[in-house]
């Protein structure tokens, strides 16, 4: 096949998955982040403390880490298309369920479940990328999916902050709707996905035959050079040493992440600003994620790296944390939270190209799901210990300084110990 075919084949493969993963992971974001903008007027109105609002994120992490892998393992099973549709109508009902809750007793129920409805999401959109994406295209594209997290932040701030002004409007709270009106285009677009998603690139219609038997065939090659170099169970996938070692990377990437997004919208008006001011502000962070996410991944492809560029993302998100936290009061604090957020995103492309290096069908599944997983118990460490550091202590400071060593050690893991093999074709190129 001539460098034209795969050209074409790939323009209408991104053109097809990654506006409508993008899609999905946008929608995923603000149904879950926009705690953080509503926390502003209704842990009032609820009766929550920093505390149980941090514990709140522990409730819906627990639900999301439990049915992480059985999640992949059945979309494996099903096809992409009608398990990611399921996923996003129940996680949608539980997102506008919250705008039910009475008090933190009920609060914390909804968020496990929104953490179970969920489930599946991120490490589903990432396998689906193994079936229809090359391994020289899996750090873009991983990078470019992943770009709906901060852009979900930077576009989800200000509106929901503008959502709050709707306070009494058909006798709900500002806070309230802020969850039924963000809830709504997921329901809608969880349906449509059963019409918009092709399950893998053998049933491609978008291609022509030509481009569908180049796309078939390079996967299929990959996939055996890789199975040549190891063939794993499930099990087998899980227990790997370098599959323990990135989730042991992730967990401190997500750790610091999310224990940062969960408080940023409150650290911002702590500076003394309003409620739209705090959703611009914290946009502003996470666009510098948006194009860190996009340099890095594409950077991944370009230099063929995986490793280093992880180990440079987790640096510079240390260096941010901390200067957030030796300038809290000031706005010199919101160039550190931005710097960490370039850090954090930057990670997103050459993090997630390297599974499948190494995993390929069920164990993928498993693996991945795995990964993400066990890194994902950071979403309930992370904000938990922010909250409790900050009724402690009367400042984030702390909380940030905390944060900052789970970066640190996550770019000493990604230095000193994820050496893996990268196979294309039936080549093996050195260990990065």
């Amino acid at each position: 096949m001539d460098a034209a075919t795969e050209k074409s084949a790939m323009r209408k493969v991104y053109m097809r998955l990654l506006p409508l993963t993008m899609l999905l992971y946008f929608l995923c974001y603000i149904d879950r982040i926009n705690v953080g903008f509503a926390a502003l007027t209704m842990n009032k109105d609820i009766g929550l403390d920093a505390w149980t609002f941090g514990l709140s994120s522990s409730a819906f992490y627990l639900g999301y880490v439990l049915f992480e892998v059985p999640s992949n393992l059945v979309m494996e099973k099903v096809g992409a298309r009608l398990w990611l549709a399921r996923i996003m109508v129940t996680w949608g009902l539980a997102s506008g369920a919250t705008s039910l809750v009475i008090g933190p007793n009920t609060y914390l129920l909804v968020r496990f479940l929104l953490g179970v409805g969920e489930a599946g999401l991120f490490p589903g959109v990432i396998l689906l990328f193994t079936y229809w994406f090359p391994d020289k295209h899996r750090g873009r594209i991983s990078g470019f999916f992943t770009l709906a997290l901060p852009v979900s932040v930077a576009l989800g701030g200000p509106i929901s902050t503008a959502i709050l002004g709707m306070d009494g409007v058909l006798g709900l709270k500002g806070w309230q709707w802020v969850y039924v009106l963000e809830a709504v285009p997921t329901v809608i677009v969880g349906f449509a996905l059963l019409w918009m998603m092709t399950d893998s690139p053998a049933q491609a219609r978008f291609l022509n035959e030509r481009e569908r038997a180049w796309l078939v065939g390079t996967l299929q090659s990959e996939r055996r050079a890789i199975e040549a170099g190891g063939k794993y169970s499930i099990m087998q996938a899980m227990m790997n040493p370098k599959i323990l070692l990135l989730s042991l990377n992730y967990l401190g990437i997500v750790t610091a992440s999310l224990g940062l997004l969960m408080f940023i919208p409150q650290i911002i008006k702590s500076l003394g600003t309003s409620n739209m001011g705090v959703g611009y502000a914290t946009s502003l962070a996470y666009v510098c994620g948006a194009v860190a996410m996009s340099l890095f991944g594409w950077l991944s492809d370009r230099w063929g790296d995986r490793r280093w560029l992880l180990c440079l993302s987790c640096v510079i998100a240390t260096v941010g944390l901390l200067i957030a936290g030796a300038t809290m009061g000031s706005w010199w604090s919101l160039a550190g939270m931005c710097l960490a957020a370039a850090g954090f995103y930057g990670t997103k492309g050459p993090f997630w190209a390297m599974p499948p290096m190494m995993l390929t069908g069920a164990a993928a599944a498993g693996g991945i799901g795995f990964i993400n997983a066990f890194g994902n118990i950071g979403g309930a460490v992370g904000p938990a210990v922010v909250g409790w550091l900050k009724d402690s202590t009367g400042s984030y400071s702390g909380g940030l300084y905390g944060l900052a060593a789970f970066t640190a050690i996550s770019a000493l893991i990604a230095a000193a110990w994820l050496h893996i093999p990268r196979r294309v074709g039936a080549a093996v190129v050195p260990a990065e």
